[in-house]
C-alpha cells in the first residue's frame, strides 16, 4: 500500500485488500486506479470496481481493507471520506505521502458517519 501510494503521488492512490467473507482476515492485495486522478480525492473506476467486487463474490471474499492515500494532509479520514464510506465491516486504511521522510499509516472503522481509530501492527 505504501509503495502504491508513493508511486501514484502526487495523486491519491486507492485499492482494497480482500479476504474470506466473514473472516476479517486480509489476504489479497488489489491496487486500483484512482479514476479521479486527483491529489485531493479518490474514486474507484466504476468498471474496475464492478470487476473486482464480482471477482470477490466469485471467490467468496469481501473487502476487508479499503485504502487510499492523502498527499498533503495527515492520514485521517476527511469529511468526504466519512460520507462516502459504504462498507461498514471494512477497515479504512489511510497512508499520508505528504512527507518523503515519514510515512503516516493509520486505520479506522467508519460506520454511519462515526469514526473509530484502530491500532495498527506492522510486521
Amino acid at each position: 500500500m505504501i509503495a502504491h501510494a508513493r508511486r501514484d503521488h502526487p495523486d491519491e492512490a486507492c485499492g482494497v485488500i480482500a479476504g474470506p467473507a466473514g473472516s476479517d482476515r486480509p489476504e489479497r492485495f488489489v491496487p486500483m486506479l484512482n479514476a479521479a486522478r486527483s491529489p485531493t480525492f479518490y474514486e474507484f473506476d466504476s468498471m474496475e470496481q464492478l470487476r473486482v467486487w464480482r471477482e470477490m463474490d466469485d471467490r467468496d471474499e469481501e473487502p476487508i481493507v479499503i485504502y487510499h492515500s492523502h498527499t498533503a494532509t495527515e492520514a485521517r479520514p476527511s469529511r468526504t471520506d466519512i460520507s462516502l464510506a459504504s462498507e461498514p465491516g471494512a477497515h479504512y486504511l489511510l497512508v499520508s505521502t505528504r512527507s518523503e521522510a515519514d510515512t503516516e499509516f493509520r486505520s479506522f472503522r467508519i460506520t454511519d458517519g462515526t469514526v473509530h481509530e484502530e491500532e495498527v501492527d506492522i510486521f
